[in-house]
């Protein structure tokens, strides 16, 4: 059971050999209420982004991060509404 555990808590290794241009990736859309809690929840945790996918069901960490990325840096466009 101890080697179960260890295995589920593994960090991974950061993914910046996976790193693509930013023209590749196609825009991921989330709903009003996913986008709030997006939100709220960065404002809290910051880019917890494993966390944040948690309370969103069928979302993964990467889409969240990808999703902030776009919506948030320069060169991506500003989509969010005021």
């Amino acid at each position: 059971m101890n080697n179960h555990r260890q295995q589920k808590h593994a960090k991974l290794p950061p993914l910046e050999s996976e790193e693509v241009s930013s023209t590749r990736w196609q825009f991921i859309t989330m709903t009003a209420q996913e986008e709030d809690l997006i939100h709220r929840m960065h404002k809290l945790i910051g880019d917890r982004w494993d966390l944040i996918a948690g309370r969103i069901p069928g979302r993964k960490p990467e889409e969240i991060e990808r999703y902030w990325i776009m919506t948030h840096l320069e060169g991506f466009g500003k989509r969010r509404r005021g």
